[in-house]
């Protein structure tokens, strides 16, 4: 057997033994990846030395568990973004980096960078994977240009228009239940709780055309949405339980696991049963007859939709679009549409010039439903709202994954692997004696918004990632609140609400408000 040297080892020559050059292989390259990471860690240290730093708890954990998601928590982050500006850093453990920015004029590279260099950031979204799959909210480069280019005409208000129907719809059947239990002149409900169901029901006849009379009894797909938003919610606390062979070991994963089934299995037989009704009448005989029946839904329009080279979406791309945007769109507005009927509780001033405002405009009309061309008759509603949005934004931050280094326009970087973080509104701001937080809905007069940063208030997030269904948001919170204002007097809880970010700002225990019916 051949003989060779290690001499610069150490060692004397020894039989030339191919696992023996292997191990030395391997060796070798793991030290290099080794060397080459360090390196790049070191590089990356000392580039993020130009954003300050709040003490860290040590050097393993970072800034890991001094920001709760709690009351305490959002205050302390307020506090920091007056300590210290426009930028700081914070450490989640040893390795990574995470970029909060506090000021809409440093915030622009980021939002509006290419969604492949800077997607969104898979940490705070991977645990919903198994549930949302590949859609818009999580999927990236190529795939997800295609997605937006192929669901932007679901959201034409021309499709939106007719949806109308379905929230005055939904609204009452939530108005006639406060009804009942307030036959006896008020009643204290939780805001979240019977706004979420409502929200749910509409999406699901917006979605899929099905009325399951959610806010009615029960129903096994909206209890199984509803307990899939808490699990996510309550796996982000829990460190270990992040590793996925552990988290599905627990009680918790495996209702996940379950709840994840029944979903998929819903949707799936939504869309199998479109796809066998599209054949046999053909796409124009379809249309004709949705036109005639009922609105186009969204299932429809992904049917239906098709890219340049005249591909379809799969069945398992549909699935994902169309769980996503029932997660997406039901707990985001409801903790809008709570967060403003408790400002307005607190402030009847308001309240009531929103009440006469919806009063003038649906005066002579049997029945009193609003409809798409009213929304733009409602402006003072619409600031009403606004502020609310800026105070308690249902999305608290937008979280970003720097896949390339992004240069601020200070010539500071953002490497390439750090997290970036930025408030959707003023809530994560520096503030000076001009902002305070005060519910002030002029903030959103027209005359007081033209000298303004658009970037200043983004509840939707801005840039070529900016929510998609942001117009049937706005249109659905407009057309509940105008409604509930019309038939009830809101007025507050003895006890002030605390927030909760979780996937979306919640309020601990509830957000309890009194309503009164209006003769």
């Amino acid at each position: 057997m051949s003989q060779m040297s290690l001499s610069w080892l150490g060692l004397g020559p020894v039989a030339a033994s191919p696992w023996l050059l292997l191990l030395l292989v391997g060796a070798s390259w793991l030290l290099v990846h080794v060397l080459a990471w360090t390196y790049a860690f070191y590089d990356n240290c000392r580039r993020l030395r130009c954003f300050p730093q709040p003490p860290r708890r040590n050097w393993f954990w970072g800034h890991q568990g001094m920001i709760h998601s709690s009351e305490e928590g959002l205050l302390y982050t307020q506090s920091l973004a007056c300590t210290f500006g426009d930028m700081g850093c914070w450490w989640v453990g040893p390795w990574q980096a995470v970029i909060h920015i506090f000021l809409p004029t440093c915030v622009k590279p980021v939002l509006f960078a290419p969604a492949a260099i800077a997607p969104k950031d898979k940490f705070f979204y991977s645990f919903l994977e198994p549930w949302l799959g590949d859609g818009l909210l999580l999927s990236a480069g190529d795939k997800w240009s295609r997605h937006r280019r192929m669901l932007t005409p679901a959201f034409h208000f021309n499709i939106l228009k007719p949806y109308m129907k379905i929230f005055n719809e939904s609204v009452n059947i939530m108005h006639a239940k406060w009804q009942l239990l307030a036959s006896e002149g008020s009643a204290c409900l939780d805001m979240f709780e019977h706004i979420s169901l409502m929200t749910l029901d509409s999406l699901q006849k917006c979605v899929f055309s099905f009325d399951s009379h959610c806010q009615e009894k029960p129903s096994e797909y909206i209890a199984a949405i509803l307990e899939l938003s808490a699990l996510v919610s309550k796996r982000h606390h829990e460190i270990l339980l992040h590793i996925d062979f552990l988290y599905y070991l627990t009680p918790d994963g495996q209702r996940f696991r379950r709840a994840c089934r029944l979903v998929h299995d819903f949707t799936d037989a939504v869309i199998q049963e479109r796809r066998r009704t599209l054949p046999s009448q053909g796409v124009d005989d379809f249309l004709q007859a949705k036109a005639k029946s009922k609105t186009l839904d969204f299932i429809d329009v992904l049917l239906l939709s098709k890219d340049e080279d005249g591909k379809k979406l799969s069945d398992e791309d549909i699935r994902a679009e169309a769980d996503t945007f029932m997660f997406e769109g039901h707990d985001t507005t409801a903790s809008g549409l709570s967060w403003v009927l408790y400002h307005l509780a607190k402030h009847p001033e308001y309240q009531e010039r929103c009440r006469q405002e919806v009063q003038e405009l649906l005066k002579d009309r049997e029945p009193k439903e609003i409809e798409w061309d009213d929304l733009a008759q409602l402006p003072f509603l619409t600031m009403c709202l606004k502020e609310s949005l800026r105070l308690h934004p249902p999305v608290p931050v937008i979280s970003r994954h720097v896949t390339q280094d992004i240069v601020l326009p200070d010539g500071r970087v953002i490497p390439k692997g750090a997290h970036s973080l930025r408030g959707r509104s003023l809530l994560g701001r520096k503030r000076g004696p001009s902002v305070k937080e005060v519910y002030d809905p002029f903030r959103f007069d027209p005359e007081n918004i033209k000298e303004r940063s658009p970037l200043a208030f983004i509840p939707f997030s801005a840039g070529p990632r900016n929510c998609i269904g942001q117009a049937f948001a706005m249109a659905e919170m407009k057309a509940v609140l105008g409604l509930t204002l019309l038939r009830f007097r809101v007025l507050p809880h003895h006890t002030e609400p605390r927030r909760k970010p979780e996937l979306v700002l919640r309020a601990e225990g509830g957000l309890w408000l009194r309503v009164e019916p209006l003769s």
